[in-house]
């Protein structure tokens, strides 16, 4: 979601996989195990990514060869972990000589949320694989994200090159370059020094740490000694959090599914239409039924406890035929809320034939309830909840105004709004709400603090028989 969480460079995480108890295979020893690691393709099949070291005579392997995954938040990544006994040389796991030891499947979203996990190893009739089991553990691998913060006592122009495997490349360029300036452009360099950062770290723990400069072209005099000094008075490194971090680190997402997100007004279509947003095709599906299977897919691996308030709005409630701005939906087992998304599905089927399709389209009631729970998160010690709150819609808002206020004293709230819109109607309202150029801004004209919506379309994003939040 490109502004509902922090924007990274690629995510990486680190796998690291053990198993105990394996079943033994052998007669004269025991099991040589090896896992193989297989990544679940768009075109439904199990690409092979890598495999670990086969250890000999071992029934609980602790593997040292890690596996490196390119991580992406809006796509459900499903992984399965094979193990299996390695007889003889072939690489082909099918070859009869190797032994099947069992495997798991689970999405990366599952390992990055609960950073380690531990199951039973299956076999491929879905058996327990004896007392088998594997543990995954995830780790994010950080790159570049961290800065180094130099507080300089002089002037001079400044540029930073670290050292890669294809040579010396820019790595931070000051204000200020390390250059005589000269309005044409055409900067004389004055000199150059080379530092690891550990040397520019001790700056300011005792003393500046200096470094000589040193131009290649004068080194050739006699009686040149050095182009300068540069003088680091402090360096210090500041940690840049990626939404990984947070997530590895404890973060829960309290997905709210629904909230005016499942809209039941008129402009929908009669359901029992097939030309109707809430129509059931034979198949079981609608587009409000794809779009929260879409998103809710993705971002149930985030929340451990599984459990999803779904709300409604617009529609008239029988017997009395009042229309609820904001209607709870859930009637399952006389609970507040759902489990998994297929509770949150099942909620929305039964109450759509309960119902009368209404109106009017208002947003705000169901981000201040939202609002306040995001508030409440404000005065824990710890940031360990953010809130994503759902909202699927088929067309106009009706309390613009009343909205943009909502949002706006929202956006300094651990919370995020994802508008998905359903069918093919002017979409402008929320578009705006979006304001992808600028901060939104409330009909008083008070800016928000950050951007925390984003509208899909979902017409233009939907992708058949593969969950994904790729549009957001």
């Amino acid at each position: 979601m490109s502004r509902c969480f922090p924007p990274n460079l690629v995510t990486k995480v680190e796998l690291t996989i053990s198993c105990e108890n394996l079943m033994d295979m052998d007669f004269f020893s025991k099991s040589d195990p090896v896992c193989a690691l297989f990544l679940y393709t768009p075109d439904s099949i199990w690409y092979e990514l890598g495999r670990t070291e086969t250890i000999q005579n071992c029934l609980n392997p602790k593997f040292s060869k890690k596996f490196v995954v390119d991580y992406y938040f809006e796509t459900v990544q499903r992984l399965k972990f094979s193990v299996y006994d390695i007889d003889n040389d072939s690489h082909d796991l099918n070859d009869c000589d190797h032994d099947f030891l069992g495997e798991f499947e689970c999405t990366l979203g599952q390992i990055v949320s609960n950073r380690q996990m531990t199951q039973p190893l299956l076999l491929t009739n879905k058996e327990p694989a004896g007392r088998g089991t594997i543990t995954v553990s995830g780790l994010h691998i950080t790159n570049l994200g961290s800065f180094v913060q130099f507080l300089r006592s002089c002037d001079p122009f400044l540029e930073f090159y670290k050292k890669s495997e294809s040579g010396w490349q820019l790595a931070h360029r000051t204000e200020v370059k390390c250059y005589d300036h000269y309005v044409n452009g055409s900067h004389e360099l004055i000199g150059t020094f080379k530092a690891s950062l550990a040397e520019m770290l001790h700056a300011g723990c005792t003393f500046p740490a200096e470094f000589q400069c040193f131009n290649e072209q004068k080194l050739r005099k006699g009686n040149y000694k050095n182009s300068g000094v540069i003088c680091i008075r402090r360096c210090q490194m500041e940690k840049v959090y990626s939404f990984l971090d947070y997530i590895l680190g404890g973060c829960q997402i309290n997905f709210t599914v629904g909230s005016i997100a499942i809209d039941f007004t008129q402009s929908n279509g009669v359901p029992s239409s097939p030309n109707s947003l809430h129509y059931t095709s034979p198949e079981g599906f609608n587009e409000y039924l794809h779009a929260i299977w879409a998103v809710g897919h993705v971002v149930q691996d985030y929340n451990r406890t599984k459990m999803f308030p779904v709300f409604g709005f617009g529609a008239q409630i029988p017997p009395s035929s009042e229309v609820n701005i904001l209607l709870f939906l859930l009637n399952i087992g006389g609970t507040l809320q759902n489990k998994g998304i297929e509770g949150v599905v099942q909620a929305y089927q039964q109450c759509l034939p309960c119902v009368e399709l209404w109106g009017p389209t208002n947003l705000s009631p169901i981000i201040k309830h939202v609002s306040c729970f995001a508030r409440q998160a404000l005065h824990q010690n710890l940031a360990a909840e953010y809130f994503v709150l759902l909202i699927i819609t088929d067309g106009i808002v009706s309390d613009m105004d009343q909205t943009r206020r909502a949002i706006v004293k929202a956006s300094h709230l651990p919370m995020s709004i994802i508008i998905v819109g359903v069918g093919a109607a002017d979409f402008r309202a929320m578009e705006f709400l979006d304001s992808d150029d600028h901060l939104l801004r409330s009909p008083s004209g008070k800016a928000a603090t950050r951007d925390i919506v984003q509208f899909v379309p979902f017409r233009k994003f939907q992708v058949s028989n593969s969950p994904s939040l790729s549009g957001l």
